[in-house]
């Protein structure tokens, strides 16, 4: 006579376990989803949106505080 209880434990129990190659065959699927709806409509509205509030940079080195504080305790 076997045992019910062990039947149900089974079933409930999961068959695998997280791996790598799900976790990067989850990220391409979501890359390849973000790349779809970039093209739509709503997307393209969204990237501008985004682009437009993001202020640009200017180029080349600035020289910021924690560099200052940097340069001061390296003088001997």
């Amino acid at each position: 006579m076997t045992n019910k209880s062990t039947f149900v434990a089974d079933a409930v129990k999961p068959t695998t376990k997280p791996s790598r190659r799900t976790f990067f065959l989850t990220a391409g699927v979501a890359a390849g989803a973000v790349a779809v709806a970039s093209q739509t409509p709503l997307g393209q509205a969204v990237i501008q949106e985004v682009g437009s509030a993001i202020a640009p940079q200017a180029d080349g080195y600035q020289l910021s505080a924690h560099i200052k504080k940097y340069y001061e305790t390296t003088l001997i």
